[in-house]
């Protein structure tokens, strides 16, 4: 074996990206780390990835910490390539017994994660109320999410502050969040949708889809469907402002909201208007297993002509969906509440979902929004429609 050490450099991950995020080094200086095993993870400011070892070995130098930036190509540590070590033995049983030595009880304060102290700042919790249970100490966002669920931490009067680096895809969705804001003229229009059919639909079909293409029918499928036959109708929300000129999309790359491990991301439904419902639930289950893993790519962030974000999934009655810039529209789902509603000139009670549909009025005029707007509530109040493509 070779007794020159090999460099772990940062690996070329697009043309527009120069620059990377030390997320977190999987092994530690003086650990063995097998060939082709992710020793550390690197994000961009529109995904996260692991650098593999080349080869066998012990990493000799960590010349990058986690919080750090580093370029493309730039040398973040060192590898000696070695053999991976042999177990030892386990002892010969002792005459006596002999008492088990205790446990290591979990550091506070050990190193924190830049994801465990973004949770931890999202949080307010204080340094050093967290125990780590990573290597070394390391306080994880597991961690700080088992703190959060435990209960109340007791400050005990501290007054400690921390600063947080942002890592590169927080900073990219503050800058395009105030773009957006300074840029386009942003305006919300709203409506409310009964719910009623398709919560019914679902609960008649959910164990024949669920069996035949192993992919439970959710409402996301739906609205994909509903929000591409109102592009289709009114294309100006599916064009984007380039320029004294606008650009028109024959197609329709739906981005779906989805939050992961290090924040927001919105992959994209490439083609939308060919996908069947399963194909869409399929696409969703895929991209939300990848974003919680920090495997989405870069490729499957690229591009889409409009966007879809749910906020009920974390409870939301009602908000502004915020444009993703340079796209021209954003539909806002919420939660599903019960309601009293005036039906047939009877107040009766309905699961109802509002609905905010947040578009750049420089490309969509209200008319058309509004309208826009409409149809995807009576697709939806009626989705025998959207199977009939009427």
């Amino acid at each position: 074996m070779s007794t020159k050490e090999i460099e772990i450099k940062v690996p070329a991950v697009g043309e527009s990206i120069s620059e990377v995020f030390i997320g977190e080094w999987y092994v530690g200086e003086g650990k063995f780390v097998a060939a082709d095993k992710e020793v550390v993870g690197l994000e961009t400011d529109k995904a996260t990835f692991g650098v593999p070892a080349p080869v066998g070995g012990v990493v000799t130098r960590i010349l990058k910490k986690a919080g750090e930036s580093a370029s493309i190509g730039e040398v973040i540590g060192y590898l000696q390539p070695s053999d991976a070590p042999v177990a030892t033995a386990a002892p010969a049983p002792s005459a006596a017994p002999v008492a088990p030595a205790p446990t290591a009880p979990a550091k506070a304060g050990g190193h924190v994660m830049p994801a465990a102290a973004s949770e931890m700042a999202k949080n307010n919790l204080p340094a050093g109320s967290v125990s780590g249970t990573g290597p070394g100490g390391r306080v994880l966002k597991e961690d700080v999410i088992r703190t959060v669920q435990a209960g109340p931490v007791r400050v005990g009067g501290s007054r400690e502050t921390r600063n947080v680096p942002l890592s590169p895809i927080r900073q990219t969705i503050a800058k395009r969040l105030v773009e957006a804001q300074q840029t386009a003229a942003l305006l919300t229009t709203f409506n409310e949708v009964d719910m009623s059919a398709v919560k019914k639909l679902r609960e008649s079909y959910k164990d024949v889809f669920e069996k035949k293409y192993g992919v439970k029918l959710g409402f996301m499928s739906f609205f994909v469907r509903a929000v591409v036959a109102g592009l289709q109708q009114f294309p100006a929300l599916n064009a984007q402002m380039n320029g004294k000129q606008l650009t028109h999309f024959n197609y329709c790359d739906i981005g779906i909201a989805i939050g992961g491990g290090k924040g927001l991301v919105v992959p994209v439904l490439r083609n939308a208007e060919n996908m069947s419902f399963s194909d869409i639930e399929l696409a969703i289950v895929q991209y939300a297993v990848k974003a919680k893993n920090n495997q989405i790519t870069l490729e499957e962030l690229d591009g889409g002509t409009f966007t879809i974000t749910n906020g009920g999934v974390y409870g939301s009655l009602l908000s502004t969906p915020i444009v993703n810039p340079p796209q021209s529209g954003v539909l806002g789902m919420h939660g599903i509440f019960d309601r009293p509603i005036a039906v047939n000139g009877e107040v009766v009670i309905r699961p109802m979902m509002y609905v905010a549909l947040t578009y750049d009025h420089r490309v969509v005029d209200g008319r058309e929004a509004v309208s826009f707007l409409k149809l995807v509530k009576d697709l939806i109040e009626d989705p025998t429609r959207l199977i009939l493509e009427v």
